[in-house]
């Protein structure tokens, strides 16, 4: 396998999935169920070209995105709940090999550079969005384990899941989105012991090996 992959085009993606789109969603650009195929299908398309060179892992990765995005664009013009239980798993499973394969190059990697830091960067923006995911999920399957959203989540997705995976991570808590259930509660704080860890070890690591390497003569 080779030793570098190129990062840049999965930080694209997800910097577009988790900032524009849903500004785009809150202006009102165009409807909710047509921003949610919008959004899935953008990181589907644009994630899977940084599996390039990944062997057999891009290949399922395409497969992945062929079918995410076919169920994406189904479940938004449909009100069968399994439709949108499916397109959930295969972003979900998308995520998990995007996150196995930046994973093991930002971490069992060698070299210091520039791409592995957009790397590394690209490794948190992803844990964050796969758990935004997760709690989605959890609260199609159990209703009521989250509180405080503006608005009822008939689609089984919303921007505010994205921040409130971040503002978890990070450990900003407002306290504005709230989790009830006992399993929602556990994937919270388990999110916001990994992202302080994550920044303290892996990324602080990461950047002052870039910046000492750049430092030599």
């Amino acid at each position: 396998m080779p030793q570098k992959k190129n990062f840049s085009w999965l930080l694209s993606a997800l910097l577009v999935f988790l900032v524009i789109v849903p500004v785009a969603e809150d202006l009102g650009v165009i409807s909710a169920r047509l921003m949610r195929v919008i959004m899935f299908t953008w990181l589907f398309v644009f994630g899977v070209w940084s599996l390039r060179g990944f062997g057999r892992f891009f290949h399922v990765g395409i497969s992945f995105t062929l079918v995410g995005t076919a169920l994406s664009v189904i479940a938004a013009n449909t009100t069968t709940v399994g439709y949108f239980y499916a397109s959930f798993a295969a972003l979900y499973g998308f995520m998990l090999i995007v996150i196995w394969c930046t994973g093991k190059q930002v971490i069992l990697g060698k070299d210091i550079s520039a791409n592995r830091v957009v790397g590394a960067i690209s490794l948190y923006l992803l844990l964050g969005a796969i758990w935004a995911v997760t709690y989605a999920v959890l609260e199609m399957l159990l209703p009521g384990s989250f509180t405080g959203f503006s608005e009822p989540i008939r689609q089984g997705w919303s921007s505010e899941w994205l921040y409130f995976s971040f503002v978890t991570m990070t450990t900003l808590g407002y306290g504005d989105l709230t989790p009830l259930s006992a399993t929602a509660q556990t994937l919270a704080y388990m999110q916001a012991v990994f992202g302080q860890f994550y920044i303290a070890i892996l990324v602080a690591g990461l950047v002052s090996g870039y910046i000492t390497q750049q430092q030599r003569p």
